[in-house]
């Protein structure tokens, strides 16, 4: 018994979006009786949309295309400012087409290595601020860079380029600021050591591609859609969302993000708001800030804290301190815009 409560435990501390998201769904599965209806709550072309993305990601993955393009841009470094240059937009321009999360998976723990080849350890919390922050950045650019704007995208059907238009401002700010910051880094000379032969496993090829996808964020979607459907379908709540989202739903979307983190946020805004221009500003500026605002903040610290557990308590500090001014910087350009 002690085995089971410490495993659901761990389960729960590894996937608590889920679990959470899960839990909301069934208790309002008891105001609103589950029937066929169920299945119109759930926008499956956000569900086959993300699938696809990850599949694709997950093959690209797999054959050592990511990490064949990094090592390229790394033989042409020569000083700690350009390395961390380089492993930042590498992250900004990657989360464009692969997903702020996916980017991140793939960055943060090469960027701790190749940190570490060259002695350069002390640089290591700031460049994954700096790369969670880019990868945030990024995925504002083209509406499939991150989940938030994948359910945004498919909701909403606003065309690529009026996405691209209304989250524009919020990029060359963000962008400004990432450079701002570059510019403390010292311009220290490094020599980048030998690397390994890449080598690309193609053993059970199908099977590793189809297991790297995360089901898991899949199925968060699922509940949340079931969830913000029954919502939808309870009077009070209906009522009651919907007076106080209608007119503020940037702030909601800031507000719900540091809560909730964005991709909830975008579910149920969009479920009691049609004003989507405005939800996905929102959503998008909300991702900065807390921890939990962005499920891509949540997977930069757990491959910090794996790879680097002393730097924790630091990390956490620095990265909160930066997402906040930024934060504040964004609201900053809405409020005047």
């Amino acid at each position: 018994m002690a085995k089971l409560i410490d495993k659901t435990f761990d389960f729960f501390k590894n996937e608590i979006v889920f679990s959470i998201s899960l839990i909301l769904a069934i208790i309002s599965c008891f105001f609103v009786q589950p029937n066929a209806n169920y299945l119109n709550y759930i926008n499956w072309d956000t569900i086959i949309l993300l699938f696809a993305i990850m599949l694709i990601v997950e093959v690209l993955k797999n054959l050592a295309i990511f990490e064949m393009f990094v090592r390229r841009l790394l033989r042409r470094i020569g000083s700690t400012r350009q390395i961390v240059l380089v492993l930042v937009f590498t992250c900004f321009i990657s989360s464009i087409f692969i997903t702020n999360d996916v980017s991140l998976i793939i960055f943060v723990p090469f960027s701790i290595l190749a940190l570490r080849k060259v002695n350069r350890s002390d640089l290591i919390i700031f460049t994954v601020s700096l790369q969670t922050i880019a990868a945030n950045v990024g995925c504002m650019v083209l509406p499939i860079g991150a989940p938030h704007n994948i359910v945004m995208y498919t909701v909403s059907k606003i065309p690529f380029d009026t996405f691209f238009m209304i989250l524009l401002p919020y990029v060359v700010v963000s962008m400004i600021f990432l450079a701002v910051l570059l510019f403390f880094v010292s311009n220290d000379d490094i020599v980048l050591p030998e690397m390994s032969k890449i080598e690309v496993n193609r053993k059970n090829f199908i099977k590793r591609v189809l297991s790297g996808v995360d089901y898991y964020l899949l199925l968060t979607f699922i509940a949340l859609f079931i969830l913000i459907g029954n919502l939808e379908n309870i009077s009070f709540f209906n009522s009651l969302f919907t007076r106080w989202i209608a007119g503020n739903e940037v702030l909601w979307g800031i507000f719900a993000s540091q809560v909730i983190s964005n991709v909830p946020a975008a579910i149920l805004l969009s479920g009691f708001s049609s004003n989507y221009e405005a939800i996905i500003v929102g959503i998008n500026i909300g991702g900065f800030g807390t921890l939990i605002a962005s499920m891509a903040n949540l997977i930069s610290y757990k491959v910090l804290v794996r790879e680097c557990g002393e730097f924790r308590a630091k990390y956490l500090l620095e990265f909160t301190v930066l997402n906040v001014i930024l934060l504040v910087v964004l609201f900053c350009v809405y409020a005047i815009s």
